[in-house]
């Protein structure tokens, strides 16, 4: 049985530069999906033609626009790639400027140039659960994200702020804390 071996983190978006290439529809797409989660990250859009859905985002949130061709002068202090035109070689020649700037990439609707998968998310105040099917089913990772945000409970903040505090208030070393959260939170779910 095939393995997914990615390894999920969360990144602060805000605090990083993010650029996209692609002004189209998967563009918007992977832009909206960024804001979504993230509504203050730090992103650049570059592409000679803007969908008024990509516009209507970069107006309502803090996106900046650059009317242009690719160029790799767009990589410079990037820390995040996503390549969206509808152009294969430009995506391709993205692909490989960002690879020799160490830069981390991905190529929309193509898996084997990405370094990272934008996977389904489900968000309820400071909870955040990513779902990955490791890029071969989005439309499976939509589907359980609609799961989990209809079985999360909404007042799941309150409880995370709850055990916030609580994990605080207790005394003794690292060990201890572990175990009495784990005492503590053993029964939130059932089995």
């Amino acid at each position: 049985m095939e393995q997914n071996e990615l390894y999920p983190i969360f990144l602060k978006v805000s605090q990083l530069n993010v650029l996209i290439v692609g002004g189209g529809k998967v563009a918007c797409e992977k832009l909206s999906f960024l804001l979504k989660s993230s509504p203050n990250a730090n992103v650049l859009v570059v592409s000679i033609d803007f969908d008024e859905d990509v516009l209507e985002l970069t107006n309502k949130f803090n996106v900046s626009v650059s009317k242009a061709r690719y160029n790799k002068l767009a990589l410079k202090n990037k820390q995040l790639v996503i390549a969206a035109t509808n152009n294969e070689q430009v995506n391709k020649q993205i692909y490989e400027d960002a690879k020799a700037e160490n830069i981390l990439i991905n190529v929309a609707d193509t898996p084997q140039l990405c370094d990272f998968y934008l996977g389904g998310i489900v968000t309820k105040g400071n909870v955040k659960i990513a779902i990955s099917t490791n890029g071969k089913s989005p439309t499976l990772a939509k589907r359980l994200r609609q799961f989990f945000e209809e079985v999360i409970p909404e007042n799941i903040n309150d409880l995370v702020e709850n055990l916030n505090q609580f994990r605080k208030s207790i005394k003794g070393d690292f060990a201890n804390k572990v175990e009495t959260l784990n005492e503590l939170t053993k029964t939130i779910l059932p089995k």
